[in-house]
């Protein structure tokens, strides 16, 4: 009787929300004018074409994008920023919520009126021809979507695509031809390639970078030409490139670097360089005015590389303003080149440097959460000088504290404090016993990082901690990025470990590990790779993966063996002995303007040996969480089958594994102004190498897929665009200790009782996006 009466409530309220939406988008033509109709949309329809379904998906999108007027946004078939709209009434009442419905919230009506089919179909002709659709017809036709609602449809018909027969390159004696004849091995226009306007404009740009990079500084790609004869016949056509006749003279030249000068104090608005100041000081080929000697000279050889004698090269004048730059203690970088020897066709650089103001002192409050129900604040102060040994070098400096507090009566009382300080110091070059040289943009940097911290936890332990390393940052392309550390050390010693902790932790190795001693130190490496930033991609990729390892060398030269008893220990502290990889892999896959599916695979491994049975507990992996699986609080699943309610303790979850296996799928979409919705299902779990005695269930085996958590939700995003605010609400569809013979708890799903949400519907506030 009860079930039929949350059924019943559910289906009243289902029936509810119809209606509504009914009455929301009834509301909407409410306001239309009776000779006017609210427009729909445009659509495109290709017909007589062979193409597969990826081309003319494509196609269809690219020509869409191009029709005009855009309408009136919808979600769901509503149009609910025009509602908006109209619930702020006549735009020519006034008042502040009036006002903010109308332009903050909502948007005008677009009416089938404001549509020029004429002008559309030229626009939609014109692109195809373009693309070497010469006998391209397009019509186009009205289309009824419902009372006072229009569209428009555009049928196309493109003809047959005409093709590359031959490019023709100049044959001359004179030098710059001549380069432009050998480059037509890199050309990317080759016959039997469609003919592509955009093609050709982006081979006149590349030849133009082709000729500037062997001297032709004043040559521009509007100097040369790309004829294309289409009479040859068979839809195909010939390719001539041609110099403009009217080229100027100059640009015909090829010019060599003459002096470079460099000015490493210049105000904006000030005077020209003066060549003749008596301040002025050589350093290689450099001319250094740098009165006060702020800048180390050696700093200008790494990053400038036009020198005197060599020929002018595009790819070196970019790459110099981009390494001064990257230096970071420039506000301000220009150059230019001056014509001073028109008969050797020499250049002259000038260096304009505007320093940065090079000490800076910042004072930051965080405000934090997390899923394991706890809140807190943190105060950072920082210091850094961005010049310390006049190498561009960067001294930091950073005090911080802060507490976490558990909200809720579990854990009452065992808050977190902490303070810290730590120190780092960055050379803008790579230091070490081998010369290392970068052609990249990014300036390849050396950091020195010191640091300690005290941790209170309360009526359970402290526990100070001690870390420094050694390593090296480059970026090898935009793309691109790897992290060395020769050396990352840690070491944390308990300080003071209470009776109640003790007892809790006892028989629980996890726990116990949290207060032993704990020393590591070795190198890794991290690499990562991603092209997100390119948002004109329909398909984008982000991975980073690293290797860890501790004291591995030091374990094989010790003979340490911790199977046979024989611990070794270093200033009598037991070191931790593993090897640790970990991979995040994600793809972006933007289904349109507004809305992207987002897949990520999570994986990672780490082994013990020699000097240690057990990961350190800080190396060791967790599931759950704001970040991971949101069905689940942090460090609530796992390891494997084990049972965590099996298991009465005071204090947070606490499982780790040895291993970690995780899969997330996200649907975003843009709903309206700064809000944007999402759906989401994660999945994964944690396993042990070994079986834990008291984390039955733990060890991974071929069974694993059996043992996957599953949780789903929705969620809301809010982002201004410095900030983004997440709300994520989850619940479990799978727990991997379940009692039904498989785990999945679907069936089980109860939203309309109170027990089975606070149980299983997980809130996640957080900001940032969580991949």
């Amino acid at each position: 009787m009860k079930l039929r009466k949350s059924s019943s409530k559910i289906v009243k309220n289902a029936l509810i929300g119809t209606l509504s939406l009914l009455l929301v988008s009834c509301s909407v033509t409410k306001y239309i004018p009776e000779d006017e109709a609210l427009f729909t949309g445009s659509e495109i329809k290709l017909e007589d074409v062979a193409w597969s379904k990826t081309k003319k998906f494509e196609a269809t999108e690219g020509l869409k994008a191009l029709t005009r007027p855009i309408p009136n946004s919808s979600f769901l078939g509503m149009h609910p920023k025009l509602y908006f709209y109209n619930l702020g009434g006549n735009p020519e009442k006034q008042g502040m919520i009036r006002t903010w419905l109308r332009t903050k919230m909502g948007e005008p009506p677009v009416y089938f009126s404001q549509v020029d089919a004429d002008y559309t179909s030229s626009i939609l002709s014109n692109r195809l021809e373009n693309e070497g659709f010469f006998n391209v017809m397009v019509a186009h036709d009205t289309i009824s979507s419902g009372k006072k609602k229009k569209g428009i449809v555009y049928t196309i018909k493109p003809g047959k695509q005409y093709t590359i027969r031959s490019v023709i390159y100049p044959n001359d004696s004179i030098p710059l031809l001549q380069y432009l004849g050998r480059g037509k091995k890199f050309s990317k226009l080759k016959a039997g390639q469609a003919y592509s306007l955009d093609a050709i404009k982006d081979e006149r740009v590349r030849f133009d970078n082709h000729l500037k990079n062997k001297g032709y500084y004043y040559f521009s790609a509007d100097n040369l030409l790309i004829q294309v004869d289409s009479t040859v016949g068979n839809h195909q056509v010939d390719l001539f490139v041609k110099v403009k006749k009217e080229t100027p003279e100059l640009a015909l030249q090829q010019y060599t670097i003459g002096d470079v000068y460099i000015n490493t104090d210049y105000k904006l608005g000030g005077e020209h360089f003066d060549k003749n100041d008596s301040k002025i000081y050589t350093y290689k080929d450099f001319h250094i005015l740098d009165s006060v000697k702020k800048f180390k000279p050696s700093i200008f050889d790494r990053s400038i590389y036009l020198k005197e004698g060599d020929v002018y090269n595009r790819d070196n004048h970019n790459l110099s303003l981009n390494r001064l730059v990257n230096l970071g203690v420039f506000k301000f970088v220009r150059n230019s080149f001056v014509l001073t020897d028109s008969i050797n066709h020499k250049l002259d650089v000038y260096y304009f440097l505007t320093p940065d103001k090079p000490k800076a002192l910042r004072l930051e409050l965080l405000g934090k959460t997390n899923s394991a129900s706890y809140s807190g604040a943190e105060l950072n102060l920082n210091w850094s000088h961005k010049n310390i040994f006049k190498g561009a070098e960067v001294l930091s400096v950073s005090a911080y504290g802060g507490g976490d507090f558990q909200l809720g009566s579990n854990g009452n009382g065992y808050d977190v404090y902490k303070v810290g300080l730590e120190s780092s110091i960055t050379w803008p070059r790579i230091i070490s016993p081998w010369d290392f040289s970068s052609s990249s943009s990014y300036v390849p940097k050396t950091r020195l990082t010191v640091g300690g911290e005290y941790l209170e936890r309360r009526q359970l332990y402290t526990l100070k901690s001690l870390k420094a390393s050694w390593g090296y940052l480059w970026k090898e392309s935009a793309t691109k990025e790897h992290l060395l550390n020769i050396f990352d050390g840690n070491y944390v010693s308990p300080e003071r470990v209470t009776d109640l902790y003790r007892e809790q932790a006892a028989g629980n190795p996890s726990l116990e590990r949290v207060v032993e001693k704990q020393m590591t130190f070795g190198p890794s490496y991290t690499f990562t790779y991603t092209n997100t930033m390119k948002q004109y991609k329909r398909h984008t990729f982000y991975y980073r993966g690293g290797v860890d390892f501790s004291g591995n060398i030091t374990g094989l030269i010790m003979g340490a063996n911790t199977d046979k008893g024989d611990e070794k220990r270093i200033l009598g502290i037991p070191f931790s002995q593993y090897v640790k990889t970990e991979h995040d892999f994600r793809h972006y896959m933007r289904l349109s303007k507004t809305s992207q599916l987002i897949s990520r695979f999570h994986g990672g491994i780490g082994v013990a040996y020699g000097n240690s049975k057990n990961m350190p507990y800080t190396k060791q992996f967790y599931v759950g969480g704001s970040n991971s699986l949101r069905a689940f609080r942090a460090r609530t699943i796992g390891p494997g089958t084990f049972d965590p309610h099996t298991i009465e303790s005071k204090f947070i979850a606490d499982q780790s594994g040895d291993m970690v296996l995780e899969m997330n799928l996200e649907y975003r979409k843009k709903l309206f102004s700064i809000v944007h919705g999402a759906l989401f299902v994660d999945a994964g779990n944690i396993w042990n190498l070994s079986e834990v005695p008291d984390r039955i269930g733990g060890k991974f085996s071929n069974e694993f897929y059996n043992e996957i958590a599953v949780g789903a939700g929705a969620g809301l995003r809010f982002d201004i665009t410095f900030l983004v605010l997440r709300f994520d609400f989850a619940f479990p569809l799978r727990v991997p200790y379940g009692t039904n013979g498989n785990g999945w708890v679907v069936k089980d799903i109860q939203f309309g009782d109170p027990r089975w949400r606070k149980d299983n519907l997980m809130f996640n506030f957080a900001i940032g996006y969580p991949f």
